[in-house]
């Protein structure tokens, strides 16, 4: 099957997969486009895992659309993995190897060999990974090191990460941010499902939020964020309480010669138009963060029968 540089990487629609009796997907949505950092957000038991294995050929859907590469995951699943790399959150290695077999079995396991290793040598240094320690002697963290150095190490047109940088110190996770830009920089889709909503909000561009098996919210994060308010704090000399009444103002108060309030879009250009006939000695506005809009989008009651 040939794809055009419009299809999706990853298109799922109405994705269904149970366990027993357990609903594990509900008619699940989810598109990844090439060059696109999407993050895939939810709490524990959402089905975020669930998605990944299913759109890797691990679990097969009781319902719903899914292709990877315009393929099916169950019927092409080699096909599939010879052009993405896949990060667990919980790596497990091989305990006699050492990190450097490690790393060249797994590029091994997707069909790929790495002649020259400058890539792969390059990360080793990056991630300041001993690649001569065997693998039982590793922490958490440098063995997720082995599988990002590995799915980092060959190209690839997407990169599926689930919890990539659980035990990753700082600077670490500064390198794997980075190392992650380049990749979708060179064209890849990249699909990251973390609990790290900092992590996420700086560096992805989309964003789907589930819930029990369900796609809630999905689209960019700019424009998520209109589903919030923004902050704005400012110091005032005098007549900060005409700020109160305007139409999209909520949680106003007052401390002395500080103002503090949030607005919604609708408000802003009123806002702006008070304030620059004000005595302003500072000013800041923030725009919601990605943990607002998640407990914002939390918070609604659900439909019914979902």
């Amino acid at each position: 099957m040939t794809m055009t540089l419009t299809d999706p990487v990853i298109d799922i629609e109405g994705l269904r997969k149970t366990f027993g009796s357990f609903a594990a997907l509900d008619g699940l949505d989810l598109t990844v486009c090439a060059g696109e950092i999407a993050g895939f957000l939810g709490p524990n038991g959402a089905g975020k895992s669930t998605t990944i294995r299913t759109m890797l050929g691990m679990y097969r859907p009781d319902a719903g659309r899914v292709a990877v590469f315009g393929r099916n995951p169950m019927a092409d699943a080699v096909a599939i993995h010879r052009r993405l790399a896949y990060v667990p959150g919980d790596v497990n290695l091989w305990p006699q190897l050492s990190g450097g077999e490690c790393i060249d079995l797994l590029l091994s396991l997707r069909g790929l060999r790495v002649e020259s290793g400058r890539r792969k040598n390059e990360l080793i240094d990056r991630f300041d990974l001993d690649p001569t320690k065997k693998a039982s002697a590793y922490s958490k963290g440098n063995r997720q090191k082995v599988a990002l150095i590995a799915a980092l190490s060959a190209p690839c047109e997407l990169l599926v990460l689930d919890e990539p940088t659980s035990g990753l110190d700082p600077l670490m996770t500064r390198e794997f941010t980075d190392c992650v830009r380049e990749v979708a920089d060179g064209g890849a889709a990249v699909l990251m499902s973390s609990h790290l909503l900092d992590e996420v909000e700086q560096l992805c561009q989309t964003v789907t939020i589930i819930r029990a098996g369900k796609t809630i919210r999905s689209g960019p994060l700019t424009e998520l964020r209109h589903l919030r308010r923004s902050r704005v704090t400012a110091t005032i000399g005098v007549g900060a309480h005409d700020l109160a009444s305007i139409v999209g103002v909520h949680d106003f108060t007052v401390d002395h010669d500080q103002v503090s309030f949030t607005v919604a879009d609708a408000g802003l250009a009123e806002v702006t138009r008070i304030l620059a006939r004000l005595d302003v000695r500072g000013l800041a506005v923030e725009p919601p963060s990605l943990e607002e809009l998640f407990l914002h989008v939390y918070s609604e009651p659900r439909e019914v029968g979902a």
